[in-house]
């Protein structure tokens, strides 16, 4: 569920599901199902004043086609491609030079273009990353959450012919 952050001088920031959330929601741009996202994932990827940014519930599209990364069907703010700070590989994702793995810093040419001995280093690279703690995927991955089944689909895809 979608969680709305609030901040009071008095209290410390908390952090708990928006009473009005729909349980899914689909792209006013594309019409593709939406992911939850939260709302500090927006935060930290948007490109924007965050003055402007609507503190309502967000889904991520991970429609390749759509140009519209992040939406909330509560106040209608969608934030595009070029409203947010890094390419995102769900929008690009024949691109060999964009990021798939934002903690670890590894490309999509990293995985598809090296040998099968090359690509499970890499694996086990972020495997070791995120056992040790080292990761904040749900700040620097777009989508919000962890990058490793996108590497793996990858990693699958180029094995096969």
């Amino acid at each position: 569920m979608a969680t709305e952050c609030s901040v009071s001088v008095a209290d410390p920031p908390t952090c708990e599901p928006h009473p009005h959330s729909p349980q899914s929601a689909v792209c006013p741009m594309c019409g593709m199902r939406g992911k939850a996202v939260t709302l500090q994932t927006v935060k930290a990827q948007a490109a924007i004043s965050l003055r402007r940014l609507q503190l309502q519930p967000f889904w991520f599209c991970r429609s390749a086609a759509c140009p519209v990364v992040y939406f909330s069907p509560v106040s209608g703010q969608t934030l595009t491609v070029d409203q947010v700070r890094e390419r995102v590989y769900q929008k690009e994702p024949g691109c060999p030079d964009v990021l798939v793995c934002y903690c670890f810093q590894y490309r999509v040419g990293d995985i598809q273009l090296v040998s099968a001995a090359e690509r499970a280093a890499v694996i086990a690279d972020i495997k070791a990353g995120i056992a040790a703690d080292q990761c904040a995927c749900e700040l620097r991955n777009p989508q919000g959450a962890c990058c490793l089944g996108n590497v793996q689909r990858i990693a699958k895809q180029a094995l096969s012919p």
